[in-house]
C-alpha cells in the first residue's frame, strides 16, 4: 500500500509539471492560462536554475561546517546540472547537448578551494581561487561569442557569469564570517535572480523559435503570476527545510533563518494582497503563520526532545492548517481551485517537508536530499494548478498576449550601444549556470 502510495504522488507530480497540450491553432486567440508552451519552458527554467542555487549555497555551507551530508548535497547539485542536458537537447537538439556536455567534462572539475582558503585562512589560496574562476569565465565568454556567433558578445557573456558567482560567493563570505542575516539576505537576493534569468533565458528561446512555441509568449502577464508564485512556493520550501536542520543542530544561524522566511512571508503577503486586498492579505497571514510556521519549530522540538506525543500534535496542527489553507485558496479563487484538491495539495507539501525532515534526523542522507528534490519540484505544480485558478478567475488581468506569426526585427544582437547585456546574454547564461552544476566546486575526492 505504501509503494502504491509512492508511485500515486510521483503520477501527480509528473502529471503537475508535464507541458501542457498545444493552444488553438488560432495564434491571435488570448488565453486566460498559465499552461501554455512558453510558460511551460520558462517554469522548467525557473526550476532548474533556482535549485542550482539553492543546492550550490547549500553545498558551500556544508563542506565548511563538515558536515556529514555535504556529499550528498553535492550529488544532488550534480544531477541538477545532469537534468539540464535533456533541456538543451529539447530546444537545439542531441548534437548540440552532446557538444555542450563534452566542454563541462574538462570545466566542472574544481577542488573546493574556496571552503579550504576560508578555513586555513589563506589569502593565497582564495585568490588562487578567485584565478580559477577568472579563467573559467573568460574560456567559456569566449566559446559562447562563438557559438551563438556573435549574438552574445564575450564581454556580455563574462559579466553574466560573474553576476551568478558573486551572489553564491557573497553568501559564503557572510556565512563564514557569521554575518548571517547578510548571509541570508543575499541567498533570497540570489535566488530571485534565478527567476529573472529563467524570465530572459525563456524569453530568449521563444523569440528564437516562435513556430515551436505556438507563438505564446514567456513574458505574458499570466505566465509572470505562474513564475511568482513559483517562486514564493519553493523559496518556502527551501528556507522550511534548511530552517528545520538548522533548529536540530541548534546551529548559530537558525534565528536568520527564521529571520528570512517571516521576510518570504511578508512578500508572500503583499502578492496576496494584490490579488485579494488588504482583508485576504491578513486572512492569509493568519492561517499561514498560526498553524503553519509555528508547527514547523514544534515538530523539530519534538524531534530534540523524543517526544512522540509533541510530534503527533504538530501534525495534527499541519493537518488543520492543510485544510485551512485548502478552504482558503478554494474561497479566494472562488472555486476555481476546489477546497478537496488544494487541500490535497498543501498536505502532500507538509508530507514532503516530514519526510525530507525525518531522513534528515536519522542521518540517512542520500534519502533526504532525493526526497528534498522531489519536494521542490512538487512546488511548481502547485505553483502551475494555483496560477491557472487565478488566471480563469481573473481572465482580464491574466490574458496571454501572443506573438504574431511574422515576427519582427527585434535587433537583439550582441550589447546595446548603451552597453547594456542583451537577452541573449542571459539566455546563455542560464544554460550556463545550470550545466555547469556550480562552477566554483568540485565532489570533494573520496
Amino acid at each position: 500500500m505504501k509503494t502504491l502510495k509512492k508511485i500515486l504522488v510521483v503520477m501527480m507530480a509528473v502529471l503537475l509539471l508535464a507541458p501542457s497540450a498545444a493552444l488553438a491553432d488560432n495564434h491571435g486567440e488570448t488565453k486566460a492560462t498559465v499552461k501554455t508552451p512558453a510558460a511551460d519552458l520558462r517554469a522548467d527554467l525557473d526550476k532548474l536554475l533556482s535549485e542550482h542555487f539553492v543546492l550550490a549555497t547549500t553545498f558551500m555551507m556544508k563542506s565548511y561546517e563538515e558536515a556529514e551530508d555535504a556529499d550528498q548535497v553535492w550529488n544532488k547539485l550534480d544531477q541538477n546540472a545532469q537534468d539540464m542536458i535533456p533541456a538543451i537537447a529539447s530546444v537545439y537538439g542531441e548534437k548540440a547537448a552532446a557538444q555542450f556536455e563534452d566542454i563541462f567534462k574538462g570545466h566542472n572539475d574544481y577542488s573546493d578551494d574556496f571552503v579550504k582558503a576560508a578555513k586555513n585562512d589563506d589569502p593565497e589560496a582564495r585568490q588562487a581561487a578567485e584565478q580559477e574562476v577568472e579563467e573559467f569565465v573568460n574560456e567559456f565568454g569566449a566559446f559562447l561569442a562563438k557559438a551563438t556567433e556573435g549574438n552574445l558578445s564575450e564581454e556580455a557573456a563574462k559579466k553574466v557569469l560573474e553576476a551568478h558567482e558573486q551572489d553564491v560567493i557573497n553568501v559564503f563570505d557572510h556565512y563564514v564570517n557569521e554575518e548571517y542575516q547578510k548571509a541570508y539576505q543575499s541567498f533570497r537576493e540570489g535566488f530571485h535572480r534565478m527567476f529573472d534569468i529563467s524570465k530572459a533565458l525563456s524569453t530568449a528561446i521563444t523569440t528564437q523559435m516562435p513556430e515551436k512555441f505556438d507563438y505564446t509568449k514567456a513574458g505574458a502577464k499570466a505566465a509572470d503570476l505562474r513564475s511568482n508564485l513559483n517562486a514564493l512556493a519553493s523559496e518556502h520550501f527551501a528556507l522550511a527545510t534548511l530552517e528545520m536542520q538548522k533548529g536540530f543542530n541548534q546551529a548559530p544561524d537558525y534565528d536568520f533563518v527564521t529571520w528570512a522566511e517571516n521576510e518570504h512571508t511578508k512578500d508572500f503577503t503583499a502578492t496576496i494582497e494584490s490579488l485579494y486586498g488588504e482583508e485576504g492579505a491578513a486572512q492569509f497571514e493568519k492561517v499561514w503563520q498560526q498553524d503553519h510556521i509555528t508547527a514547523q519549530s514544534e515538530i523539530v522540538t519534538a524531534a530534540l526532545e523524543s517526544n512522540e506525543e509533541a510530534r503527533m500534535d504538530a501534525e495534527e496542527s499541519l493537518k488543520m492548517f492543510a485544510e485551512d489553507f485548502g478552504a482558503f485558496l478554494a474561497s479566494a479563487t472562488e472555486d476555481n481551485l476546489p477546497q478537496e484538491a488544494a487541500t490535497e495539495a498543501v498536505w502532500k507539501h507538509e508530507e514532503d517537508v516530514l519526510e525530507t525532515f525525518d531522513h534528515y534526523v536519522a542521518e540517512d542522507y542520500e534519502a533526504a536530499y532525493t526526497s528534498f528534490r522531489e519536494g521542490y519540484g512538487f512546488m511548481f505544480g502547485i505553483g502551475e494548478t494555483l496560477g491557472d485558478a487565478i488566471a480563469k478567475q481573473m481572465p482580464d488581468q491574466s490574458a496571454n498576449d501572443q506573438m504574431p506569426e511574422e515576427m519582427p526585427d527585434t535587433g537583439m544582437g550582441g550589447m546595446s550601444e548603451g552597453g547594456s547585456l542583451s537577452v541573449w546574454a542571459w539566455a546563455a547564461f542560464g544554460i550556463l549556470a545550470l550545466a555547469s552544476g556550480g562552477v566554483l566546486y568540485r565532489k570533494k575526492s573520496n
